[in-house]
């Protein structure tokens, strides 16, 4: 038997089926594309989502004849919602985290119930990257939408509606509209009645794991599954990761390098102290029963992939082998010692510590001589100057550490490890599974499904340590003025960013 997991991300997913031993049996990625109607605007068709899982489901399924799939699990990127009417049909497109249309309405809410009040109850820094503001823009500017959908659901939520399942939501991914309460376990009456809506609105909230139902005959035949699958909750892909990389006790640290770049640390209770506050942390459920996880992220891969896209057309990055070819070749390219340049990467705006959703990416240092290799190296050096900057911001918040658990796209580049290992200090260790997401999402199914009797049991007998980079102090050395110059740089942009003209969607 096998064990099914599917990470729905904002622009590609994967599916995985493992077997109980952990080995991946059989893996299958589409890609796609999210729409953007104007500069403010991100939004995907859902069709995209429920294709995309039923190629991918076939896919796999098809591999594993010998190894049949008994159970699966739905995982998800956070903040990314659909509405929907009473037939649970979407009534507009998905709308994405990335989305920055909600800015004057994440303004109301921090002046309305207090930016700190709404830290207290679900852990989050207000920002419009988060469903409850941009569903507060629907009303403002598209009431037939708002007046259409009966209920706004997650990606999860969603895709199991689909599936002939309940609307449910596991308690990290509700943790990720900027309305639940985190302590309770529940949507918060307090930020829900401010914004005049009702938690009926939303989906019915589950811990991570819980067996939603059973395929039936009609939904196994779309996904290319025999009927009778269970299918358990899934949660936000940080928490998986952390899961999938042991991380669900205090003082285990992870960092999941994809689209976005995030530092997790578990704990036994929520971080909302002064330190997590003035930093913006993010401190909600794990997917773990009676655990907490506090991250501090940014906007990274997203740059990377710009820059790709800016030099080499679609058709030439086409498949993943592609892509790896070309890094590989800009990497081999880039100078030894520092670059000089001080690159920004944040194109969707910064995260901590002052979540400016107005910040673009900056690229200072350009000369003549200044080549892609020297551009792309720049590139991982400013992702590296944001790492180190936010496990200082974590440190603070949650203690010290010196080993970060590593997972995600970002380490398929050796020099961009490197550069992460040397500017933290820290120990970058990479795990015999490359795919932690997955492999969180699959031990949910498995626990749920009563595969494995408990978290540890899952954790000792799946997850173990393949290489380790460790910290280069002569590379951290060679770096400390450009950090100092990188740092200068992003300060001063605050005044350069007050200048610009409120964002109009």
């Amino acid at each position: 038997m096998s064990l099914l997991a599917v990470d729905i991300g904002s622009s590609s997913c994967k599916a995985v089926a493992f077997a109980l031993a952990g080995n991946i049996l059989a893996e299958c990625a589409v890609s796609y594309r999210p729409d953007s109607p104007n500069p403010s605007h991100v939004e995907v068709p859902v069709q995209r989502f429920w294709d995309a899982l039923c190629a991918m489901t076939r896919s796999v399924a098809s591999d594993v004849n010998q190894d049949p799939v008994e159970a699966m699990t739905l995982s998800s990127h956070g903040e990314t919602f659909v509405p929907v009417d009473t037939h649970n049909q979407p009534v507009s497109p998905a709308i994405l985290n990335m989305d920055n249309r909600a800015v004057i309405q994440a303004q109301w809410m921090a002046d309305h119930m207090g930016r700190r009040r709404i830290f207290e109850i679900t852990g989050l820094a207000v920002h419009p990257m988060y469903p409850i503001p941009k569903i507060l823009w629907l009303r403002d500017h598209q009431p037939d939408v708002f007046a259409a959908a009966t209920r706004f659901l997650g990606v999860t939520d969603y895709l199991l509606t689909r599936l002939g399942l309940p609307a449910y939501v596991d308690y990290s991914l509700a943790s990720r509209f900027l309305a639940f309460d985190i302590r309770t376990l529940a949507w918060s009456p307090e930020i829900l009645e401010s914004c005049d809506l009702s938690p009926e609105r939303f989906a019915t909230p589950v811990p991570a794991g819980t067996v939603a139902g059973q395929l039936s005959a009609k939904a196994a035949s779309e996904l290319g599954l025999r009927a009778g699958v269970q299918v358990a909750v899934g949660g936000h892909d940080q928490p998986c990761a952390a899961l999938g990389l042991g991380v669900v006790e205090p003082g285990r640290v992870s960092a999941s390098l994809g689209t976005y770049e995030c530092l997790l640390a578990a704990s036994a209770a929520p971080s909302v102290t002064d330190e997590a506050y003035a930093a913006n942390l993010n401190s909600y459920c794990h997917v773990v029963p009676e655990r907490y996880v506090t991250i501090a992220y940014f906007p990274s891969g997203i740059m990377v992939d710009w820059f790709l896209h800016l030099i080499r057309s679609d058709r030439e990055l086409g498949s993943p082998d592609a892509i790896n070819r070309l890094c590989q070749s800009l990497e081999a390219g880039a100078p030894l010692s520092p670059t000089g340049l001080c690159i920004a990467p944040n194109l969707l705006g910064t995260c901590n510590p002052d979540f400016d959703p107005s910040a673009t990416g900056v690229i200072a240092g350009l000369r003549p001589t200044s080549n892609a290799s020297h551009i792309y190296k720049g590139i991982l050096e400013g992702i590296a100057f944001e790492m180190a900057n936010m496990a200082e911001l974590l440190q603070r918040a949650t203690g010290s550490f010196d080993d970060i658990y590593v997972t995600g796209g970002g380490c398929g580049s050796p020099l961009g490890l490197e550069l992460r290992a040397a500017l933290t200090a820290c120990r970058l260790h990479q795990m015999h599974c490359p795919e932690a997401v997955c492999l969180g999402t699959a031990i949910l199914a498995g626990v749920g499904s009563g595969r494995y009797r408990s978290f540890p049991e899952a954790i000792a007998q799946l997850v173990t340590v393949k290489g380790t980079v460790e910290p280069n102090p002569e590379v951290a050395k060679s770096y400390r003025a450009q950090l100092q110059q990188y740092r200068l740089l992003c300060a001063s942009m605050a005044g350069v960013r007050a200048s610009y003209p409120t964002p109009v969607s």
